[in-house]
């Protein structure tokens, strides 16, 4: 019997073939299955644009491999899509005849509008971020580009140029010159050209990558104690470090995939031209692509919201947890916030999640709550966050209350270490200021700063009738104060 929980994607890529399979929870997916095979498709395309018997076995032993899994889904919940490559393919009826026999499934060609909307789709499902954004996905044979608002694309576009390709042309016989690199970088600046000032023209706030090359990056520089946020410098010294390698077969970074490993020369250059054609000055990995849009077109379920809220909704529907306790305790710590700091580097945003979810250990047990909190939140899909900020949640979630455990706010990338302090000091004030869980029984307090000292005022002869808090209140001071962080509580006169 089919499970009408279930839901399958295939996307029959140029460089790759990848399955994801969900489990719809309460209107939120649950990954069962990321099965992801090489096949490389695009390496065998001939000159005169037909596919090679070779490429077309690699492709049908793979399906052949998703087969077994697709047993369970209902028909009308599974989506199978081709892209570039076999979009260019002149012999495709061939592919496509055995494999969907192998499958049971009819296989569609997209477009590359087609493929870029829905690309698009699966960022905005599961990667946060307001205003106007710049999608990019770097695929085996093309290389989608995306301008879009919350849910909705406004600029789309497919490119001829893909990191297989891109090898295959510029990168012959696996040698890493300076030469190759200048040539793969300037071909895709002139691919980019007739398409980059419409981009710039319309403009975005963020940029979000959507592709393995992305993630490649991403992983090699946190390896290397960088942040997670790409740069072009950051990018160039990345292809100082591979030119110097001189060979792919001897192509070794640090958090570089050796799966990853043949095409990251050739998809690096790319990056590179992107980011300097389109003057991009950051960019953040997406956490979902393709895939993800071809789900989440099928639940049919298009909130106009953010990706974080919509996680955090599902997390406390999931957990059952007290919405309007963690709302309070929001509340009281970005008033708090906004009181001892006017930084716009400081991710007011994450404390708030922080809050909201504080109790989120108490589904397993109390006294290790903080603990148990943590450890969920880093080991939990969490569509909209990024691995740093997911590093930041968990670590402010492990301070919420007890002894101090410094070295997780230290580790973490998103923030400096004493912002990472900061917002834990806040949230910890404000999980006390709300211990009565009560509407209207939070003090009118103010907060003052001076430099790592604190100061918490509160009503007069607020502490002769709130005694617990007030008790609580105390042990924080000493707490803090021993740590070096000062943490004064005074009533006003």
């Amino acid at each position: 019997m089919k499970n009408p929980a279930l839901y399958a994607a295939i996307d029959l890529g140029s460089n790759s073939f990848h399955m994801l399979v969900v489990h719809e929870v309460a209107g939120a997916c649950r990954t069962l299955a990321k099965v992801k095979r090489k096949v490389r498709l695009a390496a065998g395309l001939r000159p005169d644009g037909s596919l090679d018997a070779d490429a077309m076995q690699r492709g049908w032993d793979c399906l052949q491999l998703f087969a077994e899994q697709l047993q369970d889904v209902p028909a009308e919940h599974i989506r199978i899509v081709g892209t570039a490559t076999l979009r260019l393919a002149t012999n495709i009826e061939r592919f496509l005849a055995r494999a969907e026999t192998i499958l049971g499934h009819r296989i569609r060609i997209i477009s590359g509008e087609e493929e870029a909307a829905t690309i698009y789709e699966g960022v905005a499902w599961t990667s946060s971020g307001t205003g106007r954004r710049l999608v990019i996905d770097i695929g085996g044979a093309s290389t989608e580009l995306i301008i879009g608002e919350s849910t909705s694309p406004q600029l789309l576009n497919s490119l001829d140029m893909g990191c297989v390709t891109w090898l295959n042309r510029y990168f012959t016989g696996g040698n890493l010159s300076a030469r190759n690199f200048e040539c793969a970088i300037a071909a895709a600046q002139q691919t980019l050209a007739p398409v980059a000032a419409t981009y710039l023209k319309l403009g975005w706030q963020g940029c979000i990558g959507a592709s393995g090359t992305v993630q490649a990056v991403q992983e090699i520089m946190v390896s290397q104690g960088e942040s997670e946020q790409i740069t072009l410098a950051k990018l160039r010294l990345l292809q100082q470090q591979t030119i110097a390698c001189d060979h792919v077969d001897r192509l070794q970074l640090p958090g570089l995939q050796p799966e990853r490993t043949p095409v990251f020369p050739s998809g690096l250059a790319i990056l590179i031209a992107l980011f300097d054609t389109l003057a991009i000055d950051t960019m953040v990995l997406a956490g979902g692509a393709l895939r993800e849009g071809l789900v989440y077109g099928m639940l049919g379920q298009r909130r106009e919201c953010d990706a974080q809220e919509r996680t955090a909704d599902s997390l406390i529907a999931r957990y059952q947890l007290d919405r309007t306790q963690g709302e309070r305790v929001r509340k009281t710590a970005l008033r708090a916030l906004a009181q001892v700091s006017s930084d716009q580097d400081l991710p007011a945003p994450m404390l708030g999640w922080a809050a909201l979810l504080y109790e989120l250990g108490l589904c397993i047990e109390y006294k290790r709550a903080p603990e148990h909190a943590a450890y969920i939140i880093s080991h939990i899909d969490l569509p909209g966050f990024t691995s740093a900020q997911k590093q930041l949640l968990a670590a402010l979630l492990l301070n919420q209350r007890d002894q101090f455990k410094p070295e997780p706010l230290a580790q973490q990338s998103a923030v400096e270490t004493d912002q990472a302090i900061l917002l834990a000091r806040l949230l910890r004030l404000a999980i006390i200021l709300c211990l009565r869980r009560t509407r209207g029984t939070v003090p009118e307090f103010q907060l003052a700063a001076d430099g790592h000292r604190l100061t918490l005022i509160l009503p007069a002869g607020w502490g002769r009738q709130h005694h617990l808090r007030a008790s609580e209140l105390q042990q924080e001071a000493k707490r803090q104060t021993e740590q070096g962080w000062p943490l004064e509580i005074v009533e006003r006169d």
